[in-house]
């Protein structure tokens, strides 16, 4: 039997893929440090700026998953959307909660000076955006229709213009 499933069919769960981040990016500090975190930035700094930059990735996605419950709509991106959330957070960033999930990990990478981290949080977003934010929008494009292809073209998908 062929049935079509109401979800967006992406490729993992986004909090596995900070996880598979934090794991490898460890392991392989472990088995070939580099230093250059802790080399270029002293402990003060380290430790300010990742606190900011941790304290940032939680406001952002604490705003998302207010601005979801508020709408009466999934979280998980493995599940339905029942509305399409523009508001909040919403009405500046597509993606506040995987902009302040990589926001997480490049701020735990610089407190713990893993450079491995880091590599591996620029591996974990590119699986992200093709393998997870790719995948939601042509979910929600075939969802909400020209609603949703509005909202594309009002709100940056990461932040940025373009």
């Amino acid at each position: 039997m062929n049935q079509t499933r109401d979800t967006a069919g992406v490729i993992a769960p986004p909090p596995l893929l900070g996880l598979a981040a934090i794991v490898l990016g460890l392991l392989l500090d472990w088995i070939a440090p580099a230093y250059l975190l802790s080399v270029m930035l002293s402990w003060g700094t380290r430790l300010l700026l990742g606190l900011e930059l941790i304290a940032a990735g939680v406001a952002l996605v604490y705003a998302a998953q207010k601005a979801f419950r508020a709408a009466h709509t999934h979280v998980e991106p493995w599940k339905p959307s029942t509305a399409l959330v523009t508001t909040g957070i919403f009405a500046w960033l597509r993606n506040p909660m995987y902009v302040g999930g990589m926001a997480i990990l490049i701020g735990l990478a610089v407190l713990l000076a893993s450079d491995w981290m880091v590599v591996m949080t620029v591996l974990a977003g590119l699986v992200l955006h093709f393998g997870v934010v790719k995948r939601e929008e042509r979910y929600l494009q075939a969802k909400f229709g020209e609603a949703y292809r509005r909202y594309c073209a009002a709100v940056p998908r990461y932040g940025w213009p373009g």
